[in-house]
């Protein structure tokens, strides 16, 4: 990784977050508090994007958690500004580079289940418009009607007539009645499509070559 200095923003707001969770200034609450200290520095220099600004959606992940807990662990029960927090500060480094992997990596599953399902529609003869529809399905397990509706700019009737005939020949499965209908993937629903959205690329720790 590129060699960063106290004065980088992702530096400063890792130290923030650690020195108020130190002094512990509530009975409750420190550790999420100082969490989003360091989310409201990232903020207001202008990076909004919760994947960017949090490591909220990363410690979330199987282990972080623990990792994040066993961290504050070695700093000690006491506050000391004076000690060696670079283990800190990678810590923190790698939850936002592995943040951005996430990212990268759900869009190019998009990208390529897009791509997939293009040449599905083509060779099936489809409407382009409907690979909205598909991709919402793949990605996301279903479509609404009203989403697809408004993803493509249709009248209701073209919507509607779009998924039923999408059911009529087997990609789609309708789930329900009326207003909370929704459609999932058919049998003839391209397995290619759904393996390549349901596969993320693994995240790499940033530190090791």
């Amino acid at each position: 990784m590129t060699q960063l200095s106290s004065d980088d923003l992702l530096v400063r707001a890792a130290m923030a977050h650690l020195h108020l969770v130190s002094i512990h200034p509530w009975a409750d609450g420190n550790g999420r508090m100082s969490r989003s200290l360091q989310t409201l520095m990232i903020a207001r220099e202008g990076e909004l994007a919760p994947e960017f600004s949090s490591i909220e959606a990363w410690l979330g992940r199987p282990g972080n958690t623990w990792e994040y807990y066993r961290e504050l662990q070695r700093r000690g029960a006491t506050y000391r500004p004076d000690q060696d927090i670079s283990e800190w500060v990678r810590f923190n480094l790698t939850a936002y580079h592995q943040q951005a992997q996430t990212v990268r990596s759900r869009l190019d599953r998009s990208s390529r289940v897009w791509l997939l399902l293009g040449e599905f529609a083509e060779a099936r003869g489809l409407e382009e418009r409907v690979v909205s529809a598909l991709h919402d399905v793949a990605m996301s397990g279903r479509v609404r009607r009203t989403r697809y509706e408004r993803a493509e700019d249709l009248s209701l009737q073209r919507a509607q007539r779009d998924l039923r005939d999408l059911g009529a020949v087997d990609v789609l499965t309708p789930i329900g009645r009326t207003r909370a209908r929704f459609y999932t993937a058919g049998p003839a629903f391209p397995e290619s499509a759904l393996e390549a959205a349901r596969t993320p690329l693994p995240l790499t720790d940033p530190y090791i070559r």
